[in-house]
């Protein structure tokens, strides 16, 4: 079946598939430091045994939320709370050795496993703060309130020392009542696209576009985050040249995000089409280093951004 002609989601082919696998790592190949800026195809627990410990600057990690789920070659079937800290506590520990003294970390939930997420972080690292952010997709629910929110715990191995790069998440907002200060803008900026004002980040994030089918950035995977979410995560703690850990890399966004903006990756997936997805991705963002909302330095808001110009066809709206 023919796609529609602003379908942009990522497909790989059968004829790229051997390509794709040569360039993919396998647990019992581990050595060294050769997992370095490379997608390692296998079941999680055998490569953590192979990985160092204190490797890793940044984990970032997004597991199977406590639901049942399709994720085309394996499933994932809701469990009881019980069941789901224990399977939680069977590879969270574990991947928690792999940050380096000063790392931070951050795993992504919703509101169902909030109590076993928070109590597994709080077991191995200091919790500093809870990130909600709003997905604005998804089914409405006739008996419900729909569900458009998600977490994103974030704590770190030693509170006095770790990397927060604030300046780097700053977002720009459009400024609707300006003030002025002796005639001048005060704490804004007046440019030809409006007037906008750098703000601080807070821990509730409502700038972000879940990707879909238009988008560059998408995939077939059933619950793929944003590459600016990951973005925020990855400026604000980890500087460049830093290594980036993804033990459930999925389709690749961590680590096409942290190769965009000069970091070195690892991702572990145990699924080989999706491994085949991150480095179709990887290859592509040698040449696309642009991040859909992130634009020279500056988050924006959604639709706010300015277009660029038409000539060099980097047309980067969020819908």
């Amino acid at each position: 079946m023919a796609r529609a002609s602003r379908n942009r989601t990522l497909q790989v082919s059968e004829a790229e598939k051997p390509l794709l696998r040569q360039r993919l790592l396998l647990p019992k190949d581990i050595s060294g430091s050769n997992f370095t800026d490379r997608t390692i195809h296998g079941n999680l627990l055998d490569t953590l045994q192979k990985l160092p410990d204190e490797f890793a600057d940044l984990v970032i990690i997004d597991p199977p939320y406590n639901l049942s789920k399709d994720f085309g070659s394996m499933k994932f079937d809701a469990l009881s709370h019980e069941d789901y800290a224990f399977y939680l506590q069977s590879w969270f520990p574990a991947v928690c050795r792999k940050l380096k003294p000063h790392g931070s970390l951050y795993i992504c939930g919703d509101w169902r496993s909030a109590g076993i997420l928070q109590a597994a972080m709080e077991e191995e690292l200091h919790l500093l703060n809870r990130i909600t952010w709003q997905r604005e997709k998804g089914r409405g629910a006739m008996r419900n309130w729909k569900n458009a929110l998600e977490d994103i715990w974030f704590g770190v191995k030693d509170k006095r020392h770790y990397t927060f790069n604030v300046a780097d998440v700053k977002m720009k907002r459009k400024v609707l009542a300006p003030y002025r200060k002796d005639g001048l803008p005060k704490d804004w900026n007046e440019t030809d696209e409006g007037k906008f004002r750098d703000t601080y980040p807070s821990n509730f994030w409502d700038d972000l576009c879940v990707p879909f089918w238009s988008m560059p950035e998408n995939t077939e995977h059933p619950t793929q985050k944003p590459e600016k979410l990951i973005a925020k995560l990855i400026l604000a703690s980890s500087n460049p040249g830093d290594m980036v850990f993804d033990p459930l890399l999925g389709s690749g966004t961590t680590s096409v995000v942290a190769k965009k903006l000069g970091r070195h990756f690892c991702g572990v997936e145990i699924s080989e089409d999706y491994c085949f997805m991150a480095e179709k991705r990887l290859i592509m963002a040698e040449s696309d280093k642009r991040i859909q909302g992130l634009a020279d330095g500056i988050f924006w808001e959604r639709n706010s951004q300015p277009l660029p110009n038409k000539q060099d066809g980097n047309n980067t709206k969020e819908e």
